[in-house]
């Protein structure tokens, strides 16, 4: 006869397989989500009711202007929200959670279809790498595009993150 204590972890294993097997885990509807995806800002999402923030960038502010090389200025925090949202147009996003932030939003890598959100942003000049938070996972794309004058590096900007101290 079976202790109790190994019944119940033997029981827990069988409807871990059983949910595993019907794709119903519930670890996993935490960690990924997927759906079609409404524009915030230029590093954040909405899927299904759900906030996401895009993990290891910050891209800059929706009232954030910048400055071209002859001085003039343009709305480049519209202007990054609206290239993401051209970009994603109607097609499904995958957001792969990993973490929370102190607003209770998702953090998380997205992707679509093979093309992953947060570096894309990074590349096109329209989000810088969050060092602080990525480890420096997004430098080579930040550099490439600040090499090839994308985005808000066509001039003068100031970080996102100092834009919002201030």
């Amino acid at each position: 006869m079976l202790r109790p204590a190994i019944r119940l972890i033997f029981g827990v294993l069988a409807l871990f397989l059983l949910l595993e097997q019907t794709g119903q885990s519930t670890a996993l509807a935490q960690s990924v989500l997927m759906g079609r995806a409404s524009v915030v800002d230029g590093d954040t999402l909405e899927i299904q009711g759900v906030r996401i923030r895009l993990w290891g960038v910050d891209a800059v502010e929706s009232s954030q202007t910048c400055r071209y090389g002859d001085g003039r200025v343009w709305p480049c925090g519209r202007q990054a929200a609206f290239a993401l949202a051209d970009f994603l147009g109607q097609r499904t996003v995958r957001c792969k959670r990993r973490d929370t932030d102190r607003h209770g939003r998702m953090v998380a890598v997205c992707w679509v279809g093979e093309t992953e959100l947060n570096r894309w942003l990074v590349a096109q000049g329209w989000a810088l790498d969050y060092t602080r938070y990525s480890g420096g996972t997004y430098l080579a794309a930040q550099e490439e595009a600040r090499r090839n004058r994308r985005g808000i590096w066509q001039g003068e900007f100031t970080p996102p993150w100092e834009y919002r101290r201030r």
